[in-house]
């Protein structure tokens, strides 16, 4: 098993249209509005840009998303992803029960030094961030659709 590989997986119901959360959700430059975790997001062009996370645990993850896919008829919007994590992650956003289900999964290697290092003994501990990190985006997006 490689130790430094992650497959994650959320999902989130959102009482509101799936035009109005994929709407959102295509401007990842707005994320550090709604979503705390998000730190800094700093486009390069139209297409990428580079993104500083940090959840509860101090360290900040630094990457570089490329926009593979934006397909609003079928609700998808890819991107890779290369530095501190190198992968893709995807939001799948269709009709649901009451609203809207966004789901979220992301297939990435860690090249963080710090993180390869602590890869087995802090695995469960970095899935339960990453879990954290989901929980409050989805609050953070819930209140902010709310507002707008």
């Amino acid at each position: 098993m490689d130790w430094t590989h992650y497959r994650f997986r959320s999902l989130w119901a959102l009482p509101l249209p799936p035009a109005a959360v994929y709407e959102v959700l295509e401007r990842a430059e707005e994320y550090p509005r709604w979503w705390p975790q998000v730190r800094e997001v700093t486009r390069l062009d139209d297409s990428s840009g580079v993104v500083v996370v940090r959840s509860v645990l101090p360290y900040d993850l630094r990457f570089t998303a490329r926009e593979t896919r934006r397909d609003p008829v079928a609700g998808v919007l890819e991107v890779s992803m290369s530095g501190d994590l190198d992968g893709w992650a995807r939001w799948t956003v269709s009709a649901g029960p009451g609203g809207t289900l966004a789901r979220y999964d992301q297939v990435v290697d860690v090249n963080k030094p710090l993180l390869r290092w602590l890869a087995v003994p802090g695995r469960p501990v970095f899935r339960a961030n990453h879990r954290l990190m989901m929980r409050a985006g989805r609050r953070g997006l819930l209140a902010y659709l709310e507002a707008v």
